[in-house]
């Protein structure tokens, strides 16, 4: 019995060597892979332990536009870095500072003033500094342009925690937030003096192969010329210019700007600033639509072309009346549409009725989104049910009353048109890239699709033309560089509670074999003819120029 119970104790004492031995060799495994493969990131933890990091790099991937140029991560600021009783202690340092400092002695203060360790200083130029052990002047990537070039596109990120929360920034966060990443740690003793010898500047790279950025279908350079104009001229609205063979978009617009770096100084505007008006705010779009009016009779008729009318300068429709901008007296469809005639659409609406012309919108992509690949885009609205008797005609025939459209959703419509009635997928994404701008997966496009015939598109095309040559864009002469098509819109809305004219102006450009389809909205505005149509004209003649 006692010779059993001494084997059993000899088996268990030889079961817990084994069981150790294997233990053992699994931390001593462990922690050659912590030593040797891991090796980098335990130096990176105990760093950031010990030390105080400085960022060098923006921490994003770079978002390009369709050429591979960066829109983001492309300036740097000169920057002082230095504790704040570094610098507060030393006048001579203090007077440079200001001196050359962009900031204002407010901001200045609010920096020096703030529970933050270090104080972070852009400068306009290196200035020469006494003491370099205890501050530094370094190269910072800032994330963001000064003049914040496509803002309502890339959008901004919560800083703290290096997240996208608006634009590109937020839908691709999962890819951008992978990317190299170049920082300095200097270590303090408590009497917050630099311990010499003690900065180490450390890169932290990711595969060439990996995911970390995206392409844009944005030319920068047209972008820069449209933010230019609208920004002369003081335009509030938007601006989205696209290419009519593919569908996508070249610029795209929005006004008042913000700044992506400060976006917590917005929240309690009423501007707007934030909002991509491009895409995520919808607008009565007046005499545009009646082009949806158009061809709802065109493709129930084609012969409707021929079509003569009589304006008295109103129309009665029950107790409702509206006023003509003119009184045109016997009037073609032609001449009808060049002149913007609403006597003559709100009786072609009485003739084919409200459900045609909804039903017509809904076909050419109004009242839905259009899906380009930023998700704040909004769906607008198109009447329905009661909406659709009685007097309503009246409103729906020009594009008042209950219908709501967005500058991208009118881009949609004049893209079908200029490709003869073709729907071209729009789209604002290239794809996902590395981070040197290899595509790794581009956008998903639907395939091309014929939403009205050929026949109607060409009728279309010849009164847009028109309203360049006899109707309300006569104003604005583009035969010089080749001539444009489109059409002017006025329309009352509501813009933060209160009444304004919102003026459109919607073509394409050149007239014959068009390249673009440029979509121009304007806030209180005078009219489409007198405050949009100028801005297209301007925009035409600047890429005419930029092509050649």
């Amino acid at each position: 019995m006692a010779r059993s119970k001494k084997n059993v104790i000899h088996t268990r004492i030889k079961l817990f060597k084994y069981i150790s031995s294997i233990v053992f060799l699994v931390l001593l495994i462990r922690l050659y892979d912590l030593q040797v493969n891991d090796k980098e990131n335990l130096k990176l933890q105990g760093l950031r332990q010990r030390s105080t990091e400085i960022n060098l790099s923006s921490k994003r991937g770079i978002i390009y536009d369709r050429n591979l140029i960066p829109m983001t991560n492309i300036e740097k600021t000169k920057t002082l870095i230095a504790s704040k009783g570094e610098i507060l202690k030393n006048e001579e340092l203090l007077d440079k500072i200001v001196k050359n400092t962009s900031l204002s002695i407010n901001e200045l203060n609010i920096i020096l003033n703030s529970p933050e360790k270090l104080a972070y200083i852009p400068l306009k130029k290196v200035i020469d500094i006494e003491d370099a052990n205890n501050i530094f002047i370094l190269d910072i990537v800032d994330r963001y342009s000064k003049s914040n070039l496509l803002s309502h596109v890339i959008g901004y990120v919560n800083k703290a925690e290096n997240k996208g929360e608006y634009g590109i920034e937020k839908i691709y966060d999962e890819f951008l937030s992978k990317s190299d990443k170049a920082s300095l740690f200097i270590e303090y003793d408590k009497r917050r003096s630099l311990i010499l010898g003690s900065a180490y500047h450390v890169d932290n790279t990711i595969d060439s192969e990996d995911p970390a950025g995206v392409q844009l279908t944005i030319d920068s350079k047209i972008q820069q010329i449209v933010e230019e104009i609208l920004d002369k001229n003081n335009i509030k609205g938007a601006v989205i210019v696209s290419e009519v063979s593919s569908g996508e978009i070249l610029s795209l617009v929005s006004r008042p700007n913000f700044d992506q770096d400060n976006i917590a100084d917005y929240f309690n505007k009423d501007d707007m600033a934030l909002y991509n008006k491009a895409i995520q705010v919808s607008y009565p779009p007046g005499s545009i639509f009646k082009i949806v009016v158009l061809l709802a009779i065109l493709e129930e008729n084609p012969t409707y072309l021929n079509h003569q009318f009589y304006c008295n300068g109103y129309e009665n429709i029950n107790s409702l009346t509206i006023k003509c901008n003119s009184t045109h007296g016997h009037i073609s469809l032609k001449d009808g549409f060049a002149k913007s005639c609403n006597s003559v659409f709100i009786q072609i609406g009485k003739e084919i009725g409200s459900k045609k012309i909804i039903d017509m919108a809904k076909t050419l992509g109004l009242g839905e989104k259009i899906n380009i690949g930023l998700i704040e885009e909004v769906e607008g609205s198109l009447p329905e049910g009661e909406e659709l008797l009685g007097p309503a005609i009246g409103n729906i025939s020009i594009g008042q009353g209950k219908i709501e459209t967005t500058p991208l959703q009118i881009s949609n419509l004049l893209l079908i048109i200029a490709n003869n009635g073709i729907q071209k997928d729009m789209t604002i994404v290239q794809g996902i890239t590395t981070k040197d701008g290899k595509i790794i997966k581009r956008y998903n496009k639907n395939e091309n699709e014929m939403l009205i015939s050929n026949y109607s598109a060409e009728v279309v095309q010849e009164l847009l033309e028109e309203v360049m040559l006899t109707g309300t864009a006569r104003a604005i002469n583009l035969n010089d560089i080749g001539g444009a098509a489109g059409k002017t819109g006025s329309a009352e809305g509501l813009l933060r509670g209160e009444e304004t004219i919102h003026g459109w102006f919607a073509g394409y450009y050149p007239r014959k074999n068009p390249k673009y389809v440029i979509t121009v909205l304007v806030e209180e505005a005078n009219s489409g003819s007198k405050s949009a149509a100028p801005v297209f004209k301007n925009i035409c003649e600047e890429i005419y120029r930029l092509n050649y």
